[in-house]
């Protein structure tokens, strides 16, 4: 059956499942949760996404860019807001005057901090990242005590006040991996470093979701969760053993059917053939709209009651599904992923099925698709 209102496509998004995944987080830690919202919230939609973590209870957020810090204070979000991604001729002084946090990395960041509060008149709020084994940003070891002499004497003249410390792990997603100590380790030098400069009030995170989830020795002061705040594993399992519940559900509608006989090629190359007289069925999306082409005859998708194996290459306006001799209709609803609960794929399924992360799946879908959001705790 059609689905009133889906039309051709459709990611459906169900807010109050992000608030619950956040509160469930949030009480597992019992500390303070910042929720990352970046890449328009993992797909979910930024300011909505936004708003219903802090529903359900989340302290702050974080975002990579600055861009999308000053959306969400455009949109009136007045939560504490940490932007991460800062290269040369980031306009930190919008940020500033946002009251956005900022992440400083290297001395010449610093400067253009100090620059832009100095320009302002108020302090900036900034953290300190250390390269503690993942080789992103963050400073190094032996360029660490630099940044921090510097940080601390912008903070004594009152340029900036240094709230956070904080770095990323590399594998998290592998909890006895022994790089996971090592980094804490460093971690926890560089931390020293910044008390004995002075920096005391600045909270220390950093465990992403997979270790807000497994690994409580890197929690410290503030845990920063992303993908499951939206009700996926990051360990790759099933979500809910830790009590989430994932929040997007992909569906479109079938926009044309047809008998064929056994022999039939599907789509470009012929690389599915029909065995025997069956119906097809024609899902007007492909990867103009983020379905990734490398799942044909791979993926799953729910149809006509029960789980179908895309037919053939996923082209870039549609694929193609093979539903025998099951009855199915132009205008009913297929569902290529959701929370799993009826039977429908999930994004851990088309993961696997693209060799590749839900983390991807779910930043990537759009195109085409219109957002739809179904419950209430989005509007705080």
């Amino acid at each position: 059956m059609s689905t009133p209102g889906a039309g051709r496509a459709e990611v459906v998004v169900d807010l109050d499942a992000i608030a619950a995944n956040t509160a469930v987080l949030r009480e597992r830690v019992g500390r303070p949760l910042m929720a990352v919202v970046k890449a328009d919230g993992y797909g979910h939609g930024l300011v909505p996404a936004a708003r219903a973590v802090l529903a359900g209870g989340a302290d702050a957020l974080g975002v990579a860019i600055v861009d999308e810090a000053l959306a969400l204070r455009a949109a009136g979000v007045t939560a504490p807001v940490l932007a991460w991604l800062n290269g040369p001729g980031t306009d930190v002084a919008a940020a500033v005057a946002a009251d956005v946090e900022l992440s400083v990395n290297a001395g010449w960041g610093l400067d253009e901090v100090v620059a832009a509060a100095r320009a302002a008149d108020r302090p900036a709020r900034v953290h300190l990242a250390a390269d503690t084994g993942l080789s992103r940003e963050g400073a190094t070891p032996d360029l660490w005590p630099a940044l921090v002499d510097a940080a601390a004497r912008a903070e004594a003249d009152g340029d900036v006040a240094v709230v956070g410390l904080w770095s990323h792990l590399a594998y998290a997603d592998a909890p006895t991996h022994p790089t996971i100590g090592a980094q804490v380790r460093v971690f926890e030098e560089a931390v020293a470093v910044a008390r004995d400069a002075g920096l005391t009030d600045a909270r220390r995170h950093l465990a992403n979701s997979a270790a807000t989830i497994a690994l409580p020795d890197t929690w410290f002061d503030m845990v920063r969760p992303g993908v499951a705040l939206y009700g996926l594993d990051p360990l790759g399992g099933d979500p809910r053993r830790y009590g989430l519940r994932p929040a997007m559900t992909v569906r479109a509608q079938v926009a044309h059917t047809k008998r064929v006989p056994a022999g039939s090629g599907v789509s470009y190359g012929h690389t599915y053939t029909t065995d025997r007289e069956t119906t097809l069925a024609l899902v007007p999306v492909g990867y103009a709209d983020g379905v990734p082409r490398a799942v044909g005859n791979r993926a799953p998708v729910w149809a006509a009651g029960a789980q179908r194996r895309i037919a053939g290459r996923v082209c870039m306006d549609q694929f193609v599904l093979d539903l025998g001799d099951d009855a199915i209709a132009a205008g009913d609803d297929v569902v290529l992923w959701g929370p799993g609960d009826d039977g429908e794929p999930t994004a851990q399924q088309w993961a696997d099925a693209a060799d590749t992360i839900h983390y991807e799946l779910v930043t990537r879908v759009g195109g085409r698709f219109t957002r739809r959001y179904v419950g209430t705790r989005g509007s705080v």
